[in-house]
């Protein structure tokens, strides 16, 4: 029985996790590092790339990740985001 997988160095291999939300994450992040004591975002949902709620989730992850706690709310057109 032959090999069914190419093989390759493991310098070649990625190492992390870049999701498909990373960049609209990393923006929105940015923005907050910036973002005046008692002001939040407010992002049309029409302007994000995927739903509120994939959107959310992947802010959430990232947030934990680096020690961060971020607060978000949302009504029918608009996603808010602050620093909690």
């Amino acid at each position: 029985m032959g090999k069914r997988y190419k093989t390759t160095l493991r310098i070649n291999v990625p190492v992390g996790r870049n999701g498909k939300h990373k960049l609209v994450v990393t923006r929105i992040l940015k923005e907050l590092d910036e973002l005046k004591d008692g002001s939040a975002l407010e992002i049309p949902l029409q302007d994000l790339p995927d739903t509120k709620e994939k959107i959310r989730s992947a802010l959430n992850r990232a947030s934990h990740k680096s020690g961060r706690k971020v607060a978000t709310s949302a009504d029918g057109t608009r996603l808010f985001i602050w620093n909690a």
